[in-house]
């Protein structure tokens, strides 16, 4: 047995229908015929088991693989590993042309803390995923900022790369809005112009300005502000 075929089997062990069902509506986009119901921490357990081994790396170079399930774990893999960094990023260029749906896309980047960890030299390959035409490609790229760069340095350049994103994809326009909403609760002297200055599509702005409201963090009298500049 090959080793993709040997990881393959542990997950199919693993799964859960009902946990498959579920899941399924949550990732509409996903084929439910290649959804076989792993849940998150068999996905961890099986990816720390593999991460940074011979199987691993073979499993890492079986791409495209046949299920849901099979990224999953490949971005966790990802996750886990200690290589150097640039081995690490060749292996995240070549995984994201595959990546179809946004649980895995979001996945993998919530596990690349290590890779993050020293910001300025994971922000070039950032900006290469800002600049893809791939929807998950570029929606990665966006989680990325949402989730290392919204701190006092990168908030500026944060902005600049929010405005200057424009697609019709509703999984990127999706994710711009929370990046934007989130610059708001931890930035919002500095996110406000954009929108007072209509910056963002108006679908962006709008959803921008809804997930910012719903947040604990904004005073009422920022969230009154900000409905009263809801775009028709």
């Amino acid at each position: 047995m090959d080793v993709s075929s040997r990881i393959l089997a542990e997950i199919t062990s693993m799964c859960d229908k009902e946990y498959r069902d579920f899941h399924a509506r949550l990732i509409p986009t996903v084929d439910k015929s290649t959804l076989l119901g792993l849940r998150s921490p068999h996905a961890r357990a099986i990816a720390r088991k593999y991460a940074g081994t011979p199987e691993g790396d073979r499993f890492l170079s079986s791409l495209p693989h046949s299920y849901y399930d099979e990224n999953i774990v490949h971005a966790f893999i990802l996750g886990n590993l200690r290589q150097d960094r640039a081995t690490l990023e060749n292996r995240i260029r070549e995984f994201l042309p595959y990546v179809d749906n946004w649980a895995v896309c979001d996945g993998l980047c919530a596990h690349l803390k290590w890779f993050f960890k020293d910001r300025k030299r994971a922000f070039p390959f950032v900006d290469e995923c800002l600049s893809s035409s791939a929807t998950y490609t570029l929606r990665f790229g966006i989680v990325a900022l949402l989730s290392y760069y919204l701190t006092e340095e990168y908030i500026d350049t944060v902005l600049k790369k929010a405005v200057s994103i424009c697609s019709e994809e509703y999984y990127i326009n999706m994710a711009l809005a929370w990046l934007v909403s989130f610059c708001l609760i931890k930035h919002y002297e500095r996110t406000l112009p954009i929108l007072e200055n209509c910056r963002l599509s108006p679908w962006v702005h709008n959803k921008s300005i809804q997930k910012a409201v719903e947040s604990y963090q904004i005073s009422e009298e920022k969230k009154a502000y900000l409905r009263s500049i809801k775009r028709k």
